[in-house]
């Protein structure tokens, strides 16, 4: 039971991280009208765009997606800089750093599992 939700628990949150950040893109939707809305939505959806694809290769390989998540909150951290409120990094760095822990847990278990 728990090496399921080991297993599923990173994949469903690293999906769930990819819609929260998704949903910032959609500012450019008051500041933007008619056909300037497409390229502002593209370039506001780049960073999830590549989330997404770190986390679909991130499900057949975990060590993968625990770097690539630990790599998504120390770069959220260095794009931020110092001196902002750590609600500031929770928010962003906060989840991928746990997404990141979670793979990282699944890959420890599946590799336990297979010596065993």
């Amino acid at each position: 039971m728990a090496t399921k939700i080991a297993h599923w628990a990173p994949r469903v949150l690293s999906v769930l991280f990819v819609i929260l950040l998704s949903l910032f893109a959609l500012d450019v939707l008051g500041e933007y009208q008619g056909f300037a809305v497409a390229p502002a939505l593209f370039m506001h959806l780049l960073i999830p765009i590549v989330v997404a694809l770190a986390a679909a290769a991130a499900w057949k390989w975990n060590l993968f997606g625990a770097a690539a998540f630990f790599a998504f909150a120390l770069y959220y951290i260095w794009m931020v800089g110092p001196g902002r409120d750590w609600s500031w990094y929770a928010t962003i760095a906060g989840p991928a750093a746990v997404i990141g822990a979670l793979f990282l847990l699944d890959w420890f278990l599946a590799r336990n599992r297979t010596r065993a």
